[in-house]
């Protein structure tokens, strides 16, 4: 089947953040989509969807939203985030900025005000039907139609397509099809972490303004645990707790009584206890989700489907890049479509040119949450931050880039795999050359810059 055939039945699984905008797309590029959706149209029903609250919307994830032309209108739901504030035990703060030029920083944006936008847009074209509170209960891949239950009628019924797109999420039915169908080889992982994530919130003041620094995202790194911080539209800050299940020290079934809450919190953060009067209602109240990685491959089966975003490559939210690369998904897709004549070669190319990049940030994100809950506050890191600072502020991106500007900033057309092997190289050439006395954080910029490109250098060919 051709991709110039505008007819090309569509379908799909999804309408979450990446299956929106991918509803959208297509129908911009002129084709004929159906959306199914499991939960109720948050437009008008409160849906807790036990995910987190707010996210980190960076350069991939813009670019994706300038495609389709939302990039202005999304801009006015976000709060810029400079860089990390870090707290310590005693309540001491510092600030570390994530990049050293100016104009680079992530934005903290609502999920739910997001995607309602989105699916606002995608509702604007006649050839975009979207279909709530049906549950997919099947999926045959080799003829692209699923099985769902209709809950207007209360009986399943059968969507036929020609081309089945499924971005249904970690727990996708699509991919689980896929895992079963036996003509074909599919290799499949879900790695969880032993920790899981709880949400907090702190309330704006009476007049509606932030009690804490609304520029950044807050850390408050524990070594085994963290707590970290997101601002609101609305004055108030989304909190997230990481911590594990069991174990020694701190652990979510270890604080299970009010007085154990309190003391948890005043032990180990106690600068946040006077921002949050209910503390112990909200702690005992929301759940703790787990966090897990999703890998396989292939993700396009019969060339009728193919699976994108978390439903081909869910991630840990430590980078905050989960959402920014399932929607960079949709650009990489959208160009697969036009640089390909059928719907198989499309599918192909575009699982085999992002499979690398989907790997890389899984493995990154696992990286950043050592990082974030003990590195931010180690001196070694702490003075190598000081140098990218100083380095990013003085030289151009092609000169310089730190690993996480790499990946959160990048130049159009490095990947999350290229972001990862020379951003992992430059941090350990710089951290071997603190620690050998070969550089410290005054030097001449000219001369930092030479020796640490000729240990990156050395590190990479060690590497291979």
């Amino acid at each position: 089947m051709k991709t110039t055939n505008k007819k090309t039945k569509i379908l799909i699984t999804g309408a979450g953040l990446c299956g929106s905008l991918l509803g959208l797309r297509l129908a911009q590029k002129g084709y004929h989509v159906d959306i199914l959706e499991k939960r109720p149209d948050m437009r008008k029903a409160v849906v807790d969807g036990g995910r987190s609250i707010n996210l980190a919307l960076s350069d991939r994830g813009l670019a994706a939203l300038k495609l389709v032309g939302l990039e202005d209108k999304v801009r006015e739901l976000c709060i810029p985030m400079n860089g990390r504030l870090i707290h310590d035990v005693e309540g001491n703060t510092f600030a570390s900025n994530y990049s050293g030029r100016d104009g680079e920083y992530i934005n903290s944006i609502s999920r739910e005000e997001l995607n309602k936008l989105l699916l606002d847009e995608a509702d604007k074209y006649e050839d975009v039907q979207i279909d709530f509170d049906d549950k997919v209960t099947a999926v045959d891949l080799k003829n692209a139609s699923v099985t769902y239950y209709d809950s207007e009628t209360g009986t399943d019924k059968e969507w036929k397509a020609d081309i089945l797109l499924g971005t249904d999420g970690a727990g996708s039915v699509v991919r689980k099809a896929m895992m079963k169908q036996r003509d074909f080889l599919f290799s499949h992982s879900m790695n969880w972490l032993p920790h899981g994530y709880k949400e907090l919130s702190i309330p704006p003041t009476a007049d509606g303004k932030w009690r804490i620094e609304k520029n950044f995202l807050h850390i408050w790194p524990r070594g085994g645990f963290m707590l970290i911080a997101l601002p609101n539209l609305d004055g108030s800050f989304t909190l997230t707790l990481f911590m594990q299940y069991d174990g020694d020290g701190p652990a979510f079934n270890n604080i299970n009584t009010d007085q154990e809450i309190k003391d948890f919190f005043n032990t180990y953060f106690k600068d946040v206890i006077e921002h949050i009067p209910d503390l112990v209602e909200q702690y005992k109240a929301n759940p703790s989700p787990s966090l897990g990685t999703v890998r396989c491959s292939p993700w396009t089966a019969n060339s009728t489907s193919l699976i994108l975003g978390d439903a081909a490559h869910a991630i840990v939210p430590f980078y905050g890049q989960g959402m920014n690369a399932s929607f960079e998904d949709v650009v990489v897709f959208d160009e697969m479509i036009d640089t390909n004549e059928t719907w198989a070669d499309a599918f192909k190319s575009f699982s085999t040119t992002r499979k690398p990049d989907a790997d890389a940030i899984a493995d990154l994100a696992l990286d950043n949450f050592v990082e974030m809950r003990d590195s931010v506050a180690n001196p070694n890191f702490q003075l190598k931050r000081q140098i990218e600072m100083r380095l990013e502020s003085a030289f151009a991106k092609a000169e310089y880039q730190s690993k996480y500007s790499l990946v959160t900033f990048p130049e159009k057309g490095i990947g999350y795999e290229e972001a990862m092997l020379k951003g992992r190289a430059q941090d350990k050439a710089i951290l071997w050359l603190l620690e050998n006395g070969d550089i410290t954080v005054n030097d001449e910029l000219d001369s930092l810059l030479s020796k640490i490109k000729v240990k990156t250098e050395e590190v990479l060919w060690l590497r291979g």
